[in-house]
């Protein structure tokens, strides 16, 4: 769950400025697991039952504790050069929302301290980064929900912290431009698809546990065309290839027995592309999901027992081993890949720690994607 140290920091930051890269942050980092695997008392519960709905799903669900707009992209310079980018907006709820009922019964002085337009139970925090074969650089900004600080709004669809924007020219995600501008770097970039998206799981049902106790709505877009500007330490670059985009809520996305997880967004050659996880048990066996995904919408849901990941190689950063490359077989898809970190110095050293980097794929298909990996860190 979240530590009383890091809920702590979010509150007196949500309270008290404008936003939160101005505050203190803890000492001992929490990890995305400890983030994601509180349990989800008061807030809404994922239910198999309902829809996922375009474009309303695009936007954010206040009602249930967490959530994310994620893009990984590979990318490849007028130079030649490998390239991958990140970019991922959180929200997270610091209370579930009150019934009309409860709202009703504020104090006079209650209401005149939390109804203000500056009040918000609500956090985003946004990560950027680029990887290349010898760098890896990556910044985060915190700030409360407030329309001129950070929100997802329509009209048109626009997710954002600060000047940190994605942007589309409708109610849709795409076409949509994204800019960050960064420290060391900026990206300036055109998102175009015109696949439809696919819904993970049972019709965007996403289980996370062999006792189906915690689940998600997740759905994807893993085919989209990039085209723009990247400039790390003030030099240009035009940049071209290809990205991914996951939306993801939920307001329990671990249980208690779950350390963390390996995911795998994964573009084979020949047009197809991979979504695997592996959900690590902390004294229970793995859960594994999988669905392999073509242009034209259509997809196929890869059973759990037919998902085999071995480790091949581990990488230590600052005394935390990372498992940087890997074996995939998968035999109902006559998939059995090796895949490895482009950079194996990827890890994303911000308040929340992970490693987060491109990959290369080899053996029965070839490809490239990104993989993240939690849950080392403790």
């Amino acid at each position: 769950m979240i530590s009383k140290q890091i809920l702590l920091v979010l509150i007196l930051c949500a309270l008290t400025i404008t936003t939160l890269t101005a505050c203190s942050k803890p000492s001992t980092p929490p990890s995305m697991g400890s983030l994601l695997g509180d349990n989800a008392a008061g807030y809404t519960k994922v239910d198999k039952s309902t829809p996922i709905v375009f474009p309303k799903d695009h936007l954010s669900h206040d009602d249930f504790r967490q959530e994310w707009w994620y893009l990984t992209a590979n990318l490849e310079t007028d130079e030649g050069e490998q390239l991958g980018l990140q970019w991922t907006q959180f929200r997270v709820a610091l209370s579930p929302k009150k019934s009309p009922e409860k709202a009703a019964k504020k104090t006079e002085s209650h209401t005149k301290l939390t109804d203000s337009d500056w009040a918000s139970n609500q956090i985003f925090m946004t990560h950027a980064a680029v990887t290349t074969k010898t760098s890896h650089l990556a910044e985060e900004r915190w700030s409360r929900r407030h329309p001129r600080l950070a929100d997802v709004s329509t009209d048109p669809l626009t997710i954002k912290i600060d000047d940190w924007q994605w942007t589309g020219t409708g109610a849709d995600l795409f076409p949509a431009t994204l800019k960050v501008d960064a420290r060391q770097f900026s990206y300036r970039l055109t998102l175009e698809t015109s696949a439809p998206y696919q819904l993970q799981g049972e019709q965007g049902y996403s289980i996370k546990s062999a006792d189906a106790s915690v689940a998600s709505h997740y759905y994807s877009q893993p085919f989209i065309q990039v085209s723009g500007t990247v400039a790390i330490d003030g030099v240009d670059h035009k940049v071209s290839g290809d990205a991914w985009l996951d939306r993801e809520w939920s307001s329990q996305f671990l249980n208690k027995t779950q350390a963390g997880w390996d995911w795998f967004a994964l573009r084979l050659e020949g047009g197809s592309t991979l979504m695997l996880f592996q959900l690590r048990g902390q004294d229970k066996p793995s859960f594994y999901s999988g669905r392999r995904m073509f242009a034209d919408g259509s997809g196929r849901n890869i059973a759990s027992k037919d998902i085999q990941l071995q480790v091949a190689n581990w990488h230590e950063i600052d005394s935390v081993s990372y498992p940087v490359a890997w074996n995939i077989s998968i035999p109902s898809e006559n998939i059995d890949i090796r895949i490895e970190a482009l950079n194996p110095d990827a890890r994303v050293p911000l308040s929340i720690s992970y490693w987060e980097g491109p990959v290369i794929v080899s053996g029965s298909h070839r490809g490239e994607g990104y993989m993240e990996l939690t849950g080392y860190e403790h």
